[in-house]
C-alpha cells in the first residue's frame, strides 16, 4: 500500500487548497564537466619534455669512435671493465628498443624516450636494435648515445641480443625524474 492511498479524499483536497496552483517542472539534467587544461598548456608541456629529451642529440657531432672491431664506448670516468661486461653478456637488457623501419628523426625520439624510461623504470642496461640495412642508423645511434650524459658505456650486443645490428648500453640511473 502506497502513502497516497492512506490519505482520505478530504485530506487530499485540503493539501491542494493550501498549496494553490502549481506548475509542473521540466526535468533538465545538467552534466557538469571537469575542467581540463587547455590544449595549449598540454601541448607546451609535451614540447618541453620532448625538447629536454632530445636536447642531447646533435646530428653534426662526430665522436672519435673506434672504426675497427666491434662498436664500443666508455664514458670518461667510467671503468673500462664495464664495456667488457657488456660484451661478455654479464649485463642483461631490462628494456629493448627496436628501431627497424624508423627514420632518423623518429629513431632519435625513441632513443630519447628510452633513456627517460630507464630512469622511470630504474633500468640500468638497455638493448637498442638498429639493424644493419643501409648502415644509416647503425652509424647514427652510437653518435647519439655518446652525447647523452647518462650513457656510461655501450658495446656491440652479443648474438643473442642482435649481434652486429644492436648495441647494449649501460645507463647511469639518477633519481631526478
Amino acid at each position: 500500500m502506497k502513502f497516497k492511498d492512506l490519505l482520505t479524499a478530504e485530506e487530499k483536497q485540503l493539501f491542494k487548497d493550501e498549496i494553490g496552483k502549481v506548475k509542473r517542472l521540466k526535468q533538465d539534467k545538467v552534466v557538469h564537466q571537469k575542467k581540463r587544461p587547455t590544449s595549449a598548456v598540454v601541448k607546451a608541456n609535451q614540447m618541453t619534455t620532448r625538447q629536454v629529451a632530445e636536447f642531447h642529440f646533435s646530428d653534426e657531432f662526430e665522436p672519435d669512435l673506434n672504426r675497427t672491431g666491434p662498436m664500443q664506448y666508455v664514458k670518461e670516468g667510467t671503468d673500462s671493465y664495464e664495456a667488457k661486461n657488456l660484451r661478455r653478456g654479464i649485463y642483461h637488457p631490462e628494456l629493448i628498443l627496436d628501431l627497424h623501419g624508423l627514420t632518423q628523426k623518429h629513431a632519435k625520439r625513441e632513443i630519447a624516450a628510452l633513456l627517460l624510461a630507464c630512469h622511470k623504470e630504474h633500468a640500468r642496461c638497455v638493448c637498442i636494435v638498429h639493424g644493419i640495412g643501409n648502415r644509416i642508423l647503425k652509424n647514427k645511434v652510437p653518435h647519439w648515445l655518446v652525447q647523452h650524459p647518462d650513457v656510461l658505456a655501450f658495446h656491440q650486443a652479443p648474438l643473442e641480443y642482435g649481434g652486429d645490428g644492436a648495441l647494449l648500453a649501460l645507463v647511469d640511473i639518477k633519481d631526478k625524474y
